[in-house]
């Protein structure tokens, strides 16, 4: 039934996600180009996400702070590499008040200037070290082609910024939220598995020295960013002057670290799990993991009582008693909208002492005794989280594809070789054909080192059209 509310994956996955977005009621556009509405459905996934992303980044010793959304242009231009990078996607603020500034004011596209200004000021000594902050904000970034979650002029993120007495501790920090922070949240509330690397020199953040990150396969076959994080080596500290005293007195430079997930994410777990009726949301991160559905107004009453029984027991659930409208409409509007588990409650279940269960990432339907779905569903929940990750993993390793040579690079998914048969000419040329080079690992599958003395020799290049 739902099949016909969407265009298939197959026909136009393009189409497709912008008909999941917009029926399932994530967002829509705003009225300024390249905005979007983060609509209550919506918003409430970025809650989920947001909230495990900041349970973890406070238990790795972070403080929350907030920085102002107008940065001063002469901050950016302190950093070479940070301003050329970012200038083409820049909204500068030229009048306030009726009058023309003396000053321009960038609107905030990333606040590693405004933050390390402010980081100069609050580190004198050793003590004051490492220096741990994480941000909630949003941030612009001036977007020719947007597309919502995806590319959007203002979007929603975190964004971290430390500060550290040597080198080492700051890449420990750059790892350290990759793996424990991003990498966790990725696998076990959005079950999206990803790849660990290390981005090229081409594709690195402007003003990094390295920077490392989490790609997504998606369902066409494209690569998603769904997070980074970079060791800013010193070039951040010495714009800014972000030094300390050590213990013997003497005055050294810090190390800097920044780190960011975004509303992205959203448009990642649309697509990395979605099918042709709509979202298929893992329970971690559903908003809502059972719905209730009454069937006729004298089922109402057991279907509350069921609702109250698996609230009690841990479980994110509603009941649907919207009657006037009818059945089939109702089940495909949650459908549409992910949810794992819809529990029908209808005249002649109830006679019978039961329920039927319907989960949204198989279609499967069920009969579950009354008295037990208390019991049951918390574990099925459990079940259907690992399926959809082990899912998801299968899609992804079935679409990585090993080759001898960049020419035979074509199609969708990852394609992976040794990076020192591609190089940075073989980047070049790939780009012209619309791949990148997604990260760079190890010959084992790890992430690989970091720092001006690398060793890139033996590391391999995975490569994919991308979002």
């Amino acid at each position: 039934m739902a099949a016909s509310v969407l265009t298939p994956q197959s026909a136009d996955f393009p189409r497709w996600y912008q008909d999941v977005v917009a029926k399932a009621e994530l967002a829509e556009t705003g009225a300024a180009r390249g905005t979007q509405i983060i609509k209550p459905w919506g918003y409430a996934l970025w809650e989920r996400i947001q909230g495990e992303l900041d349970a973890r980044i406070k238990a790795t010793g972070h403080d929350n702070v907030y920085f102002p959304l107008f940065i001063p242009m002469e901050y950016f231009e302190r950093e070479a590499e940070h301003v050329e990078g970012f200038s083409p996607e820049l909204a500068v603020v030229t009048h306030g008040g009726g009058k023309e500034l003396t000053e321009p004011l960038a609107v905030r596209p990333t606040s590693e200037t405004v933050i390390g200004e402010a980081m100069a000021r609050w580190i004198q000594g050793h003590r004051d070290l490492p220096l741990l902050l994480n941000q909630w904000a949003n941030v612009v970034r001036w977007e020719l082609r947007p597309r919502l979650f995806l590319r959007t002029t203002e979007f929603l993120w975190q964004e971290g910024h430390t500060a550290h007495a040597t080198w080492q501790e700051a890449q420990d920090e750059t790892l350290r939220i990759l793996v424990e922070v991003y990498a966790e949240v990725l696998r076990d509330v959005l079950a999206v598995p990803v790849l660990l690397g290390r981005k090229t020199e081409a594709e690195k953040f402007p003003g990094a020295e390295s920077t490392y990150t989490l790609e997504g396969l998606m369902r066409d076959g494209k690569a998603l960013q769904m997070g980074t994080s970079h060791n800013l080596g010193q070039n951040f500290a010495t714009a800014f002057d972000i030094a300390f005293t050590d213990e013997s007195g003497a005055r050294r430079q810090a190390w800097t670290t920044s780190w960011g997930v975004s509303t992205r994410v959203v448009g990642g777990l649309v697509m990395a799990h979605g099918d042709d009726r709509g979202l298929r949301l893992p329970p971690a991160v559903a908003p809502l993991q059972v719905v209730v559905l009454a069937v006729k107004d004298d089922t109402i009453p057991v279907a509350q009582r069921l609702a109250a029984e698996l609230r009690d027991a841990g479980v994110r659930v509603r009941v649907d008693q919207r009657t006037n409208l009818s059945f089939g409409r109702r089940a495909v509007d949650w459908e549409l909208k992910g949810v794992p588990l819809r529990l029908e409650v209808g005249p002649r279940d109830v006679a019978a002492g039961q329920a039927t269960l319907a989960r949204r990432d198989t279609g499967d339907k069920s009969a579950v005794a009354l008295h037990a779905v208390a019991a049951q569903l918390p574990g099925l929940l459990d079940a259907i989280q690992a399926a959809m990750l082990d899912g998801a993993r299968e899609r992804r390793d079935a679409a990585t594809i090993d080759v001898a040579d960049p020419d035979e690079i074509d199609g969708p998914g990852f394609f992976r070789l040794p990076w020192a048969q591609l190089g940075v000419e073989g980047e070049a040329r790939l780009a012209e054909r619309g791949y990148t080079v997604r990260c760079l690992l190890t010959a084992d599958g790890g992430i690989p080192g970091g720092g001006p003395d690398r060793d890139d020799a033996g590391l391999v290049a995975y490569v994919a059209k991308a979002y």
